[in-house]
């Protein structure tokens, strides 16, 4: 494990090894995947595809059953354990890499090789996993060398809320006859970044599971995504398409609907 500066022994794959166990069961059901596919299969053509976080195969596997050429990247061996383990996996490449890497390191060359790429993404604040700003500018350099002249690259976040982030606290995250989780987290805004634990307790112990979140706002991903060359063409509110609002709308006739994810589409120039 590489250790980030700053983050007391958290690595690359500290997120995926400490969630394969239970990722399944927790976060199936965290976004549209018929959705997610049919975008992604509609911006990628006939070219193969690029997942940043692949994960145990959420996303990767139903792609490439729908035709797509599918390459993941994770840093966790245990989440690419369990990927390996469903059906379909077979169809899907990949490659134990840290996306903060892309261009050297362990997997560059095979990432490398199975390019360039129509589309990479990356869904559900996986982005935000890269707790530094130097891993995020790093991560979006080097999907702008993999991808061909026009590709593009999605990013899935979360819109930090106009009136600021909480500071943290303790909160339940799930109770039942034989566990209880509570999700513990402290906010540093000065550095936009979430540190935190789900504590699963049992009676036969309990389990730490940490997590480090980096957000942006959207303006923020704009600005530096435009600094390595790319041109940001789409911003939704899902991935169906549906309008990205960036602010309440005033007056009385318009409760505030301000989108609270987005779904940002940057392109590489096509020359």
């Amino acid at each position: 494990m590489i250790d980030l500066p700053g983050h007391d022994g958290y690595g690359a794959d500290t997120y995926g090894e400490s969630f394969a166990d239970v990722y399944d069961d927790w976060y199936a059901d965290v976004s549209d995947v018929d959705a997610t596919v049919a975008t992604i299969a509609r911006l990628a053509g006939d070219g193969p595809v690029l997942e940043l976080g692949v994960g145990t195969g959420r996303l990767a596997i139903p792609l490439a059953a729908a035709g797509l050429r599918v390459v993941g990247v994770d840093a966790s061996p245990s989440m690419l354990r369990l990927l390996a383990d469903k059906p379909g996996a077979d169809a899907v490449t990949v490659v134990l890499a840290d996306m903060a890497h892309l261009a050297e390191g362990p997997g560059a060359e095979e990432i490398a090789a199975a390019g360039p790429y129509t589309v990479a993404f990356a869904a559900f604040n996986t982005f935000f996993n890269l707790a530094t700003p130097d891993d995020q500018r790093r991560c979006l350099e080097g999907v702008f060398d993999l991808l061909v002249p026009g590709g593009v690259l999605v990013i899935e976040g979360f819109v930090p809320p106009e009136d600021g982030m909480t500071d943290g606290g303790v909160s339940v995250r799930d109770i039942t006859a034989d566990a209880a989780v509570l999700t513990v987290s402290k906010h540093d805004p000065d550095a936009q970044i979430i540190r935190g634990h789900h504590i699963e307790m049992r009676a036969d112990g309990n389990r730490m599971r940490p997590w480090i979140v980096r957000y942006l706002t959207p303006e923020q991903l704009d600005a530096f995504a435009a600094a390595v060359g790319f041109v940001r063409t789409n911003r939704w509110a899902t991935w169906s398409g549906s309008p990205f609002n960036p602010s309440p709308p005033n007056g009385p006739d318009h409760p505030p609907t301000s989108s609270d994810v987005h779904v940002s589409v940057y392109q590489h120039p096509s020359g």
